[in-house]
């Protein structure tokens, strides 16, 4: 008679954890950054960047509760989404895309990609009220598009942020961005150009690796 009463206490006592355990994952899917949980719309050029904003504020208001890895893992599959990097990539390099191996080509895309999902996670790590403002959408030569918005931090002041995008199949990805004016994509093409001819393709990615690294203790 203790050994059944004992068994039926072990039993429900299972089933309150299973329960509670039940429970948790429960909460833990309502409370998922919605980024984690919602596909990025690119099908038009300002529903991009929306989503991309979107998703940076998500990022800041996780700040150190995410952690550095947690920002990165919430907005990579964004940054992806959201930016033809592939591209980017390419258009920096110019003629010196070409002269690359096939190996090389992998291993420069690969590091490419870790510094620019890199770079967001570090600069958006905090919140303190910031929003983004949608202002207009533009129609530029060769079929991309301008989109001009601008972050206003707390105390009012604001950063220009301009977005040329690209339409691939039926998305629209970023391929340059404008911030107060200036060129990401100009910036990066002198920079990049001028390492890979004078010093080599092995300081090059060294470099890229250095600047990952920065990102990450930003």
């Amino acid at each position: 008679m203790h050994m059944l009463k004992t068994k039926k206490i072990m039993k429900i006592s299972l089933e309150n954890r299973l329960a509670l355990h039940l429970l948790i994952v429960i909460a833990m899917l309502l409370y998922m950054p919605v980024a984690w949980t919602q596909k990025l719309d690119t099908t038009d050029p300002t529903k991009t960047i929306k989503s991309l904003h979107s998703s940076l504020l998500e990022a800041m208001r996780g700040g150190d509760k995410l952690g550095f890895q947690g920002r990165y893992k919430l907005l990579t599959p964004i940054i992806e989404s959201s930016h033809d990097l592939d591209f980017i990539a390419k258009t920096i390099l110019g003629r010196e895309w070409a002269k690359l191996s096939g190996e090389q080509k992998e291993t420069l895309i690969s590091h490419f990609h870790k510094l620019s999902i890199s770079t967001y996670s570090g600069w958006f790590k905090e919140y303190n009220g910031e929003q983004f403002k949608y202002i207009e959408q533009k129609e530029m030569p060769r079929g991309y598009v301008l989109v001009r918005s601008q972050l206003i931090r707390s105390n009012g002041d604001t950063v220009s942020f301009d977005y040329l995008l690209r339409q691939e199949k039926k998305d629209w990805k970023i391929i340059n961005i404008l911030a107060d004016g200036v060129s990401d994509l100009a910036l990066r093409r002198v920079e990049y150009r001028s390492i890979l001819k004078q010093k080599g393709f092995k300081d090059f990615i060294d470099m890229l690796k250095k600047k990952i690294e920065l990102a990450r203790k930003d």
